[in-house]
């Protein structure tokens, strides 16, 4: 969880709708020229107004066809966690995920914010590029491509075109959510902001896009059948050489506070503030002008018969559980359905262990298993979860609106950190299977450093006339 806190209400302009609705339009991308048989996100014309209607959307704790989610309160205040799944997003074969953590006064709000809007100018943006590469009624780009004989070499060319196809519709989408919250007229975003991971499933083809500290995992068998994990995105920190470099060349400060040396912020060039605990993200506009930028990192990857399921969570569930003990957590779940919740609980359980006086941060899991089966029976209904797309919040939180008018006012967050062994391990980690977890002398915790961690506060941005002109 980043700490970037601020009472000002600095940043509000017009709001835009760039990408908001999602015109008729061929979103079954395919390749071979044939006509579409099944329904597609276009059949419908579909706007923030009425996207809590959409079938196949869950965005509270429950479960769908091939995924199950759950979010579960810290004690900081106001949950401002968010999360997704969008199923037949716009086609039968293609899943939309996404994780996203707010941190600030309206950091919730920029997370809900962030769900909703986003995998809308994702398709917005998808067909356009689509149009662009394609032409006017010419033949689209199909998503399952695997080469084959004397094909291949035309199925790879396609497979870069749909590869660059899906990056450009990312980055733009990325780029128009950014401008929209910085235009928003009723959310301050000056010194709020939130993580993203988001990613789509189309056929064997896996699309990741990341800004911020939460990740994205993949459990995959290895040669002996055993399943390993495979970290899918990289926490994107201001201590990684790359993001520090680009922050302090555009005169942004990169430095930790002595009583939390793990843990570095970004701070102003004038001011020791706001203290971000990232290296991007969305909102956050008092850095953008100094290093911290929305521009996600993106992958591709194609998926094979030994990847089994994909685990996506903000960063309270990683304070507290590596990468291999998540991927255990889930094989080891009594049902698919109850994978996500079991997650979160084996969380919560390990912040009162290693954190004991510490207030634990906000958690959400979203579990995708990509042979899309689930159980027969649900878990969930004992507990009156249901598969509905609108579900009560488990943390108790009153029901959202879609412009957050009803929510709880947030309250003031902080940032936990990992041990230095944690973030030597993660620093320099890309797509690959994550090591040994750290021995019991390595993560010695002391409550003491975690509430000094944890109720470390920065100085709030000083915005006078005292501020130097940049």
């Amino acid at each position: 969880m980043g700490c970037c806190v601020s009472t000002s209400s600095r940043s509000t302009c017009s709001s835009g709708s760039n990408g908001n609705t999602v015109l008729r339009s061929c979103f079954e991308i395919g390749f071979n020229g044939q006509k579409r048989t099944r329904r597609t996100f276009c059949d419908n014309v579909i706007s923030l107004k009425h996207l809590h209607s959409v079938p196949n959307r869950i965005f509270m704790n429950g479960k769908s066809r091939t995924s199950c989610i759950f979010t579960q309160q810290g004690r900081k205040g106001i949950n401002q966690d968010a999360m997704i799944v969008w199923e037949d997003f716009m086609s039968e074969d293609v899943i939309f995920c996404g994780v996203f953590d707010g941190h600030g006064p309206h950091g919730h709000l920029v997370a809900r914010k962030v769900r909703d809007a986003l995998p809308i100018k994702l398709l917005s943006f998808l067909h356009s590029c689509e149009s662009k590469q394609t032409g006017p009624g010419k033949a689209c780009f199909k998503g399952n491509l695997k080469p084959d004989g004397e094909d291949s070499e035309k199925d790879c060319s396609a497979e870069d075109k749909l590869n660059s196809l899906w990056q450009e519709a990312f980055l733009k989408a990325y780029k128009a959510m950014d401008k929209d919250l910085k235009s928003h007229p009723n959310l301050d975003c000056f010194c709020s902001g939130s993580t993203a991971v988001t990613l789509v499933k189309q056929g064997s083809n896996l699309f990741v896009a990341n800004i911020g500290d939460s990740r994205a995992i993949m459990g995959s068998k290895d040669s002996n059948g055993s399943t390993i994990a495979i970290q899918l995105t990289v926490d994107l920190k201001p201590d990684l050489p790359k993001e520090a470099e680009r922050i302090k060349r555009c005169k942004g400060r990169v430095f930790a506070l002595q009583d939390e040396p793990e843990v570095c912020r970004v701070w102003l060039p004038f001011d020791d503030a706001p203290g971000l605990a990232m290296a991007r993200a969305f909102g956050d506009f008092c850095l953008k002008e100094y290093g911290v930028i929305s521009i996600p990192e993106f992958s591709h990857r194609l998926l094979t018969d030994k990847d089994q399921f994909i685990v996506i969570a903000s960063d309270g569930v990683w304070d507290v559980l590596s990468n291999k003990e998540v991927v255990e957590i889930v094989c080891s779940a009594p049902s698919r359905s109850s994978a996500a919740r079991i997650v979160v609980d084996s969380a919560a359980r390990e912040w009162k262990l290693k954190y004991p006086t510490s207030k634990m941060d906000d958690c959400a899991v979203v579990c995708l298993f990509l042979d899309g089966k689930m159980d027969a029976e649900s878990d969930y209904d004992d507990q009156g979860f249901s598969s509905a797309t609108v579900l009560s919040n488990h943390s108790g939180n009153p029901i959202e609106s879609d412009d957050g008018q009803k929510s709880e006012p947030s309250l003031q967050r902080n940032f936990t950190v990992r041990s230095s062994d944690e973030k030597e391990t993660y620093s320099g980690l890309t797509a690959d299977v994550e090591g040994e977890p750290p021995s019991a002398q390595d993560q010695n915790w002391l409550g003491l450093e975690g509430v000094t961690r944890v109720n470390s506060l920065v100085q709030l941005p000083r915005f006078s006339e005292e501020r130097p002109n940049p």
